[in-house]
């Protein structure tokens, strides 16, 4: 069953995200915050990493350090892939170097922190 779920999650936010990113998207609120849109990026490459590296765990059963690196190396491939689409299959969107950035550092963001809480250890009584 979890083989299924993560599998399912990963594929799902991948197309969703893709879709999001590929689509127009109008009448958005404007947020008075800075960097919004590099904050999102990051966020969501993030989780995109992060739903990944469970589905390689779980649905192919790669080891933990194997799972992190393909999980990374496709969500930087998946975000720069996305951005050359943006500028060569859409009207309303651009390539964008800073969002490309913002994704490659939520990919890394979340494979530190796997990274930092897979090598805690716990003690057993």
């Amino acid at each position: 069953m979890l083989k299924k779920v993560t599998l399912l999650a990963a594929l799902g936010y991948l197309v969703a995200l893709g879709t999001v990113s590929l689509i127009t998207l109008k009448d958005l609120p404007n947020v008075q915050i800075s960097f919004a849109d590099k904050i999102f990026h990051f966020l969501a490459y993030s989780l995109f990493t992060a739903l990944w590296y469970f589905a390689f765990i779980h649905a192919f059963s790669f080891k933990k350090r194997k799972s992190i690196m393909y999980a990374v190396v496709l969500a930087i491939l998946f975000g720069t892939v996305i951005e050359v689409l943006q500028d060569t299959m859409t009207s309303s969107r651009a390539l964008d170097i800073y969002d490309a950035f913002a994704n490659t550092l939520g990919a890394l963001f979340a494979a530190m922190i796997i990274g930092i809480k897979n090598s805690l250890y716990v003690k057993k009584s």
